[in-house]
């Protein structure tokens, strides 16, 4: 007998369908949050997703990852908390504001963020123009400065540079943009400074100082020091010279770990393939970005305050750096 040519790509469609159902019961999809593509996390969590996706499988089935950008820290924490997504980078100041209901997290703590590891110190950059006259936080006072997007680590850390300088953050005009915003802002005169927090170098602070002549303004000194004893989760570091072009000395700042987060929902068998797929092939990160080469189990497990998943703590515990 013979079918009729609209059954025949009926059943065709739905042979096509049934297999394409078939084909993703035979995946585990994986997605991780990272930031704005002018940041670092935005290129490292493209890279993490494609070494995931070529190397771990559960339980024979493949782990397909995928990377999105999104609203970095804060943002981030707060999807992990909904369970919106599998995993994303959070700054360890802000995981552990978010896990202990802290700051921004105040009187609504996330207790089902979960930590997979600890990835690369991210340093604290103050952008403004050679030629603007601000060479210090005090002199932003009446100035326009951007803290990042919203739902970025940054707002909290302009609040207290600002609170330790003896101002507020009424003594500035705010900006939210986005990092590659806000420098192309700064290039053409509509802002006068923007907090960075990212691995060095930052993919739109090098774009700037291409164009532009660019001053990084150091944090340090007292106030920093009384910055510090409120913040643990910042260090004093050494912008390197020549991070950027122009940039001839070396800078005081700050930096803090980024961390690879997750939450309670993700099955433990997930967690310790995506964990063990990362600190296998640290060699990997590198290629995508210098702050790729930071990523070590030395440092895997400095999470904060936020327990690991079990799923990671297996994986620790396999390599002898944790109980």
């Amino acid at each position: 007998m013979k079918l009729n040519r609209r059954l025949v790509l009926t059943l065709v469609a739905s042979a096509a369908v049934l297999s394409g159902a078939a084909m993703a019961q035979q995946r585990v999809f994986f997605g991780i949050a990272t930031g704005g593509t002018g940041g670092t996390y935005y290129p490292l969590g493209g890279m993490l997703a494609q070494l995931i996706s070529n190397k771990a499988t559960v339980d024979g089935r493949k782990i397909t990852a995928t990377a999105e950008a999104a609203g970095a820290s804060v943002g981030n924490a707060k999807l992990l908390g909904t369970k919106d997504i599998e995993s994303a980078f959070v700054a360890a100041d802000i995981l552990d504001a978010a896990y202990n209901g802290k700051a921004q997290f105040a009187n609504a703590p996330l207790k089902n963020l979960r930590a997979l590891g600890a990835l690369y110190p991210e340093t604290v950059q103050l952008i403004t123009r050679a030629d603007s006259g601000i060479n210090g936080v005090k002199d932003l006072k009446g100035k326009s400065i951007s803290s990042g997007a919203p739902g970025s680590g940054q707002y909290q850390l302009v609040t207290d540079l600002l609170k330790v300088h003896g101002m507020a953050r009424t003594d500035v005009k705010e900006d939210s943009s986005s990092f590659t915003q806000a420098v192309d802002k700064i290039k053409d005169g509509n802002l006068h400074a923007t907090l960075i927090t990212g691995g060095v170098p930052v993919a739109a602070v090098t774009d700037f100082a291409q164009s532009h002549a660019l001053k990084i303004i150091p944090l340090s000194g007292p106030e920093v020091a009384t910055l510090l004893k409120e913040q643990p989760y910042y260090t004093q570091v050494q912008l390197p010279a020549n991070s950027y072009k122009g940039q001839t000395a070396a800078v005081p700042t700050l930096a803090v770990m980024a961390i690879w987060a997750t939450h309670d929902g993700v099955p433990e068998n997930v967690a310790y393939e995506v964990t063990k797929a990362l600190y296998e092939n640290t060699a990997i990160m590198g290629q995508v970005h210098v702050q790729g080469k930071n990523i070590n189990l030395n440092t895997a497990t400095a999470v904060a305050s936020v327990p690991l998943h079990p799923g990671a703590l297996r994986y620790f515990k396999e390599k002898g750096i944790a109980k």
